[in-house]
């Protein structure tokens, strides 16, 4: 039975479509005909051929949805089955709704959605589906809701795992608890897609012991399973654990594939250990797996955070045919270890090879240019990347620039390129000026600028903490104790400074004024006697960067603690003579670790590679990598 035309109007249709079939009975012939008319069926196609099946029409339908790009044409379609099958085929009428969302037409999906007589399950997934990928939180809910009330129908695997995406794309913690709440009530707790969802969304919040405890009632988990779990610890940090599932994960005989490889090797990149990446690198040659470019484009970022560029450069080399992602992950490696005029001789080489850079190498290649005060070569770079390799600058770019200037003291240029900015300035540019301002000392700018990130990300403890050290240099003790202050007020948790190092398959952590270590009494002493050594060879603390109002004794034993100097000694006293000491910093180094390291490398004749947050310093016969330049 046909729709009467004033339920036909209320829906929102093309009405120059409907005109070429309102008034053809509704016959076989008729729809060919119409659909031939507005451009659905090839007109030269015979008639009779489509009429010797039952279901050709509905082929054709199908077809046309599939092929669909436009809302124009979708109003097409939807024209013809109003007319013609009246959402009989409850297949069709799922398809339209999803196209409607795919199209950006929320609210035509949904008057569709009302306007089919026979939904089912599959339908309402169809409708939830299509919010979910938009982010359409509300909307989904609403029409779970509307399903449970209106048709008495329970969500299903599919319902709740769209819903729980839309949960994590939107940060909506609380609505994705209580989806697991609905998943246990209903009995698909033990849906393996199901749980694998909600392990990501806990990861993503950083509820790490509900996604572990999560993952420990699966029965069989799937290798989707692993690589969630995986993902999850790697995400947060916490690259040990993501280590032992891999262990675990192959004690159980689940092999792992090409994700779970690189997601692994992300994790260890973090930790930047390099016993770690040549057991890795290991287990990858014995998996045959060397031969697989994102793999080995990851194994080679891994040894670059590893300290170890020269085994990047290696595996770089023996690359068949690298393709633009493993070049720039050669010129990423060369910016993080401040080697800014070898990543600009890679980006050189891979612009002849023929290969064309994106914004991803233009990031690293301004970063290069920065940790490598090559301000000449960033800005000619910056200025040719749009109108000589058809790469508009992104936020990104922009930041390294503002870095780059800052860098190089050139505070009033890094303010006036903000200023010229085409598009609204992020956290990340506008910390890059902070981080200016706390070079050139400028309290006033420093303040200002400061003020517009508090309003941007007021929960980035990074931002109160480098105010509040522009205020400590310049003697303004008062406002620094505002600002932590304020700090505590909001909520804001200010990040411990840590160091690790490796030691006989173990990472050693260290935070300042450590005492918990079952070696404490052994590095302290070995601490102090270095202190006494590069004393003589003219070591002074730098208590000026202890930004407290404390007597200057007090200082020096403050300073005297930082995390980098208790790995260094630790290190010393566990490892051999002439074995280089790899650490890894999870802050910004400060001036005076960084003076320690180049006088221990002196006395003790031993290269010290410490890693922080921002790039690689490379300490040896006195010396730094970075020249002072960091």
């Amino acid at each position: 039975m046909l729709r009467s035309s004033s339920s036909i109007s209320r829906l929102p249709l093309d009405f120059l479509a409907y005109k070429y079939f309102a008034d053809l009975n509704n016959s076989k012939l008729a729809v060919q005909q119409s659909l031939a008319l507005i451009g659905f069926i090839n007109p030269s196609r015979r008639l009779c051929d489509s009429l010797t099946s039952e279901f050709s029409f509905p082929y054709d339908l199908i077809s046309s949805i599939n092929t669909c790009f436009s809302v124009l044409a979708c109003k097409k379609i939807h024209a013809q089955v109003i007319k013609t099958l009246n959402y009989r085929d409850g297949f069709i009428g799922d398809r339209l709704v999803s196209l409607y969302t795919k199209l950006d037409h929320l609210q035509y999906a949904q008057n569709l959605f009302d306007e089919m007589p026979d939904k089912d399950l599959v339908s309402w997934n169809s409708l939830i589906s299509g919010f979910s990928k938009k982010g359409e939180l509300i909307n989904c809910l609403n029409a779970l809701y509307r399903m449970r009330l209106e048709m008495g129908l329970g969500p299903n695997e599919v319902t709740l795992i769209c819903i729980l995406s839309a949960c994590t794309d939107t940060g909506a913690f609380l609505e994705g608890v209580y989806i697991h709440g609905i998943a246990v009530k209903t009995g698909l707790i033990n849906e393996t897609k199901l749980v694998n969802s909600l392990i990501n969304i806990y990861g993503k919040f950083g509820c790490l012991d509900l996604a572990r405890l999560l993952f420990s009632t699966m029965q069989e988990p799937s290798l989707v399973s692993w690589n969630s779990i995986i993902l999850v610890f790697v995400e947060n940090g916490v690259s040990d654990e993501a280590v032992r599932m891999f262990n675990m994960m192959k004690r159980v005989g689940v092999n792992p594939d090409q994700a779970t490889i690189v997601t692994l090797l992300q994790g260890c990149g973090d930790i930047g250990i390099i016993n770690l990446a040549e057991t890795m690198h290991g287990y990858i040659l014995r998996a045959g797996l060397d031969e697989n470019i994102a793999i080995t484009t990851s194994m080679l970022s891994l040894y670059s955070k590893s300290g170890k560029l020269d085994s990047s450069k290696m595996l770089f080399e023996g690359m068949k045919d690298p393709d633009r992602i493993a070049w720039t992950a050669m010129i990423g490696g060369y910016s993080m270890h401040g080697r800014g005029k070898e990543a600009i001789k890679y980006f050189d080489l891979m612009v002849k090879r023929g290969l064309k850079p994106d914004h991803v190498t233009f990031t690293h290649l301004l970063s290069a240019c920065s940790h490598s005060g090559l301000l000449i070569e960033g800005k000619r770079y910056f200025d040719t990347m749009s109108s000589v390799y058809g790469v508009e600058p992104k936020l990104d770019h922009y930041s390294c620039m503002v870095d780059l200037f800052g860098r190089s003291s050139c505070l009033k240029e890094a303010h006036d390129l903000i200023k010229k900015m085409p598009m609204e300035p992020n956290h990340g540019v506008w910390g890059a000026l902070l981080n200016a301002c706390r070079i050139s000392n400028n309290v006033e700018l420093g303040k200002e600028v400061a003020e517009k990130l508090f309003i941007l990300n007021p929960y980035d403890q990074r931002n109160y903490v480098m105010l509040s050290n522009i205020y400590s240099a310049a003697g303004h003790y008062n406002d620094a104790l505002k600002i932590k202050s304020l700090m505590k007020k909001r909520g804001v948790v200010r990040t411990v400074g840590c160091s690790f190092i490796e030691h006989r398959n173990k990472i050693h952590r260290f935070v300042v004024g450590d005492r918990s270590h079952q070696e404490t009494h052994g590095f302290y002493l070995k601490l102090d006697e270095l202190i006494k050594k590069i004393e003589v060879v003219g070591y002074k603390p730098m208590t000026k960067l202890v930004l407290h109002d404390v007597n200057e004794d007090v200082k020096v034993e403050m300073i005297k603690e930082h995390s980098e100097k208790l790995a260094i000694a630790f290190g010393l006293l566990v490892t051999e003579e002439g074995v280089p000491l790899v650490i890894t910093k999870n802050l910004r180094i400060c001036g005076d670790c960084h003076s320690m390291a180049k006088f221990v490398s002196l006395t003790e004749a031993r290269e010290i590679i410490i890693r922080d947050v921002k790039r690689f310093h490379h300490f040896a016969n006195g010396l730094c990598s970075c020249g002072d330049y960091w």
